[in-house]
């Protein structure tokens, strides 16, 4: 392993008029995108110095991505995947439902070259407002699915425990899908000689992950949102459901909560660990955006009122 920066480094920090800027992602002019709580859709310019209000999607946008059409791909976790125009910010819905039920909890997506959309919901049974029930009940209920351009919607994946980052191999061989209950990152082969077989690129990390997107360095970056809490993993492993459920319903200054940190890693085809960035989360802290763009690492998150780089040179 190589150390893209030393423990505790510094971050750089952009506010945006907004909380909970969860997602990143930089477009080919090098503008940096992101959504925020309360619905909006934000395109920073990479030194901070101007932030423009570009769209609002009417419920609260997720994960972010570029579309082949130019358009910004967004997953809300009220609204669906939808399209945004960067320019005009004309938003267009462009799926809400599967097999005829609405979805619950849309939350991250990668795109296929030729258009296809790989996406999760996190849940069928709870929406974001209440994600801590489901982390901490365990429901497994998490779905990976892909939109094929002509509009058909698939169920590739189905009994995730809380899926969640989305990612697609550099030569589209395999699709990945972040699974923040086990703490692990899913790989599903989509060709060659393992077409449909399904495995573990990473397991047992050190802590729970949320967003993960490729890099333009070809590494597979991941979002350690907060460290393992050994309270979660007694309740969520060997408790029984009603006890687990007991404990959702307790005010919420007494459930487990989100331990501050500002971490990433990047693991390559194979599941080595190459990069692991552990920043000084005393200003910001809680990370589930991640985006490695021509030696900078963009970081979102569902907490914090603005984004953050490592100028890694």
């Amino acid at each position: 392993m190589t150390a893209l920066t030393g423990p505790r480094t510094p971050l750089r920090i952009i506010p945006v008029p907004g909380t909970g800027a969860e997602d990143v992602v930089v477009d080919d002019a090098g503008m940096v995108w992101t959504g925020t709580g309360d619905g909006s859709i934000f395109r920073v310019r990479p030194d901070g110095n101007r932030v423009d209000r570009v769209a609002h999607t009417g419920g609260r946008p997720l994960g972010l991505e570029l579309l082949p059409d130019g358009r910004l791909l967004v997953a809300d976790a009220h609204e669906g995947l939808l399209a945004v125009e960067r320019d005009t910010g004309r938003v267009e819905r462009l799926l809400d439902t599967v097999d005829g039920s609405r979805m619950v909890f849309c939350n991250n997506a990668a795109v296929a070259a030729n258009g296809d959309i790989w996406f999760s919901d996190s849940s069928t049974r709870y929406p974001i407002e209440r994600w801590r029930d489901d982390f901490v009940q365990h429901t497994c209920t998490g779905r990976l699915l892909c939109r094929r351009v002509d509009g058909t919607v698939e169920v590739v994946l189905d009994g995730l425990a809380f899926a969640n980052g989305v990612a697609l191999a550099p030569d589209e061989s395999w699709v990945a899908v972040a699974e923040t209950g086990r703490r692990t990152v899913v790989r599903l082969w989509l060709g060659g000689e393992r077409a449909g077989q399904r495995e573990l690129l990473c397991a047992d990390l050190p802590g729970y992950p949320d967003n993960i997107a490729l890099g333009s360095d070809g590494l597979l970056w991941v979002t350690i949102a907060s460290p393992l809490d050994p309270v979660v993993e007694l309740l969520q492993h060997r408790a029984p459901l009603v006890l687990r459920k007991a404990a959702t319903r307790l005010p919420e200054a007494l459930q487990p909560q989100p331990k501050r940190t500002a971490r990433v890693q990047a693991y390559d085809a194979s599941g080595t660990l190459v990069h692991d960035v552990d920043a000084d989360p005393t200003a910001y802290h809680m990370v589930t955006g991640v985006r490695e763009h021509d030696g900078a690492v963009w970081l979102g998150s569902l907490v914090e009122p603005a984004v953050a780089v490592v100028d890694a040179g």
